[in-house]
């Protein structure tokens, strides 16, 4: 986890490591010791205490005396963010209807750093290793979702992406270098659609539409996750994209009218 760094005047350290402590528990690490969050988070064994006593006494961190674990009160902190915008309540029903219809996964997600972030979804059945859910995230450069919202980024900011991510391998088929990469996204860009084969994991094909607001930029994306057994690049393209492009049309043109205060910003 990269340490915290004072990068501006008004920002606050304290409360910065405060989320990184709380950042430093996961699916893997679901419970630590103090030393532990230390070594995580790159803290002093002191300084980390603090901060585990002071998430404890807020109720947000549950510990037993020697281990400390999350407790549900910091799903308070996502829900905030999810019921201040109209996103994940516009698409749910599009997604339900989406699904009905192509007997697939489809998910929204927004770009958030260098990942995506779930924040709508409805499964089918489980085509991956790793549960999704709300608040799920993924290296946005090896999923179909974050390639659509990579490819609207300006020059500049997909600079600054890629001086920032490595791309690793994560699946057979993932793109590794940046030119390729570039390569990719401006095709994206042109087409108006992703599809990715087999690139965050073996076996998972998915493809995704842009989501608008009433500027016309991209600030989320719709997906269909299918089995590559199930189903080829081909028939996705056929079978799948026209469906999807017009879910990603329906909730788009609904958050254009939704309350300005509610709209969703990369």
């Amino acid at each position: 986890m990269e340490p915290v760094s004072d990068t501006s005047g008004g920002y606050v350290q304290s409360l910065a490591r405060g989320l990184l402590v709380i950042r430093a528990f996961n699916e893997s690490s679901p419970e630590m010791t103090l030393s532990e969050v230390a070594r995580a988070t790159d803290m002093s064994r002191a300084a980390a205490r603090r901060f585990l006593h002071t998430l404890v006494h807020l109720g947000y961190v549950w510990t037993d005396g020697r281990v400390f674990a999350l407790t549900p009160r910091v799903l308070e902190l996502g829900f905030a963010y999810l019921s201040s915008v109209s996103l994940p309540e516009i698409a749910q029903p599009y997604l339900e209807r989406l699904v009905a219809e192509v007997h697939e996964s489809a998910s929204v997600s927004v770009l958030d750093g260098p990942d995506v972030v779930y924040v709508a979804r409805v499964p089918t059945s489980r085509i991956m290793t790793v549960s999704i859910n709300i608040g799920t995230r993924f290296p946005a450069y090896a999923t179909s979702m974050g390639r659509v919202l990579l490819a609207d980024l300006s020059p500049a900011e997909l600079n600054a992406y890629l001086s920032e991510v490595d791309l690793e391998p994560l699946g057979p088929h993932t793109i590794t270098t940046p030119a390729a990469f570039e390569e990719e996204l401006a095709r994206i860009r042109e087409q108006g659609w992703a599809l990715v084969d087999q690139e965050l994991e073996a076996g998972l094909r998915s493809i995704a539409a842009p989501i608008r607001d009433r500027a016309n930029k991209v600030v989320a994306a719709v997906n269909i996750s299918s089995h590559a057994s199930r189903t080829s690049p081909e028939e996705a393209r056929e079978n799948l994209l026209p469906p999807l492009q017009a879910t990603a049309a329906r909730i788009s043109a609904d958050l254009a009218v939704a309350p300005q205060s509610r709209a969703v910003s990369r």
